[in-house]
């Protein structure tokens, strides 16, 4: 939608892009507050007060032209804030505050989950407790990518934190078996995990936290804080812990988006290639198969994902794209492969490009990127005739599946 600005912003055009994906209007401003824009259609579409600005759009998305300078200005111009953010401050802020929150007879059990968010928590707490202090759990669910647990254990090792790698493959999968609600299975994999958790804490004395790489986009999507949204989608990291847990929580990230938490990587020396691993989300794979968890769902899962992310990679793409991974249909269609007829499974393929994960667009790919990765995935994963490619952007959709 386009809107007019009548006060000069700047840099911001007079005539706006926006995404304003809302139905209500305002009639009549409120007391006191200045029309500064107009929707086409004639409506307020952003006014201010000495201490308020007030938008009927969403600046801070990236389907917003310019939206950052609106930011800026209500920042600069109306907070009088100082553009003085370094990820250096927040990491020397996150360490003291880490280290006046857990006293010194106390220790840390830290889940791993082998995505970016939680083994910047892992290297930061360790860096500011001592690896003595921060015990780091590493949990193969059962719903992890190809060879996946053993890789990122071994590089956990590396950064030189104190992991434990459990297999509870069994576990996870038989309390997932028959479960086809999206919502059920977060549900019952955030349990899980607890469960497992507490078999951890008793083999270590003085272990009085749990830290988690709880990000705020997760808590934006789980939690309304003034009631005034509603939930997305569960995340089993927001919320709490269980009170049998006894336990308090600490989630150093819990404010920061994804950029931000790269940049602290970059600060606690990190290497770029872990930094930069695509998203994954805590309940893994099982999210990424619509409907029931079955090992065979899971198996042909984690082949094509494995080659999606392969090609993605021989062709120099991965690192356009803030996150891509396949989902498996519970779709079955005719195909032919070789001389015969065949009655088998569709994937669909995901990418999308993002700076924080709260809106995305789908990556526009070359049209041989799509043929080549299609010709291998059928010829190569026994059971899936059919690939299709996902074009939708966030909103309305959202980046995950389920």
């Amino acid at each position: 939608m386009l809107v007019e600005w009548k006060s000069e912003i700047k840099g911001v055009p007079k005539e706006q892009k926006v995404w304003m994906s809302h139905g209500d209007i305002v009639k009549v401003p409120p007391p006191g507050f200045e029309v500064m824009a107009f929707s086409r259609s004639g409506h307020p579409a952003a006014m201010r007060a000495p201490r308020i600005l007030a938008t009927q759009f969403h600046p801070e998305v990236a389907h917003t032209e310019n939206g950052t300078e609106i930011i800026k200005m209500f920042c600069q111009e109306i907070c009088m804030a100082q553009p003085n953010w370094r990820s250096e401050d927040v990491l020397d802020y996150t360490f003291r505050q880490v280290s006046s929150q857990v006293e010194s007879s106390e220790k840390v059990l830290c889940a791993l989950s082998g995505g970016v968010d939680s083994t910047v928590v892992g290297k930061l707490l360790t860096t500011a407790l001592g690896a003595d202090r921060v015990i780091c759990v590493f949990v193969d669910n059962g719903l992890l990518r190809k060879n996946e647990f053993q890789e990122v254990l071994d590089t956990y090792k590396s950064l030189g934190l104190n992991v434990t790698g459990v297999d509870a493959k069994k576990l996870f999968l038989k309390r997932l078996k028959g479960v086809s609600d999206p919502e059920e299975k977060r549900k019952i994999i955030g349990h899980t995990f607890v469960d497992v958790f507490k078999d951890e804490i008793k083999k270590h004395k003085n272990v009085t936290y749990l830290a988690q790489g709880t990000l705020y986009p997760d808590v934006i999507e789980s939690i309304s804080p003034r009631g005034g949204s509603v939930t997305i989608k569960s995340h089993h990291n927001v919320g709490g812990l269980p009170k049998d847990l006894n336990l308090k929580l600490i989630e150093p990230l819990r404010e920061l988006f994804k950029d931000e938490v790269r940049s602290l990587g970059d600060e606690l020396k990190i290497p770029k290639n872990i930094l930069w691993r695509h998203p994954f989300p805590g309940p893994g794979l099982a999210i990424r198969i619509i409907g029931e968890v079955t090992e065979d769902d899971l198996e042909i899962l984690r082949e094509v994902d494995a080659i999606y992310i392969d090609e993605l990679k021989k062709n120099d793409l991965y690192m356009h794209i803030w996150q891509a991974f396949v989902v498996l249909l519970p779709t079955k269609t005719v195909g032919v492969q070789g001389d015969g007829r065949t009655y088998e499974r569709t994937v669909a393929l995901r990418a999308v490009t993002s700076t924080d994960g709260m809106t995305a667009d789908w990556f526009n790919f070359p049209y041989e990127f799509l043929k080549q990765a299609s010709n291998r995935i059928t010829n190569e994963v026994r059971g899936v005739n059919r690939v299709v490619y996902d074009i939708t952007s966030k909103p309305p959709g959202t980046i995950e599946w389920e």
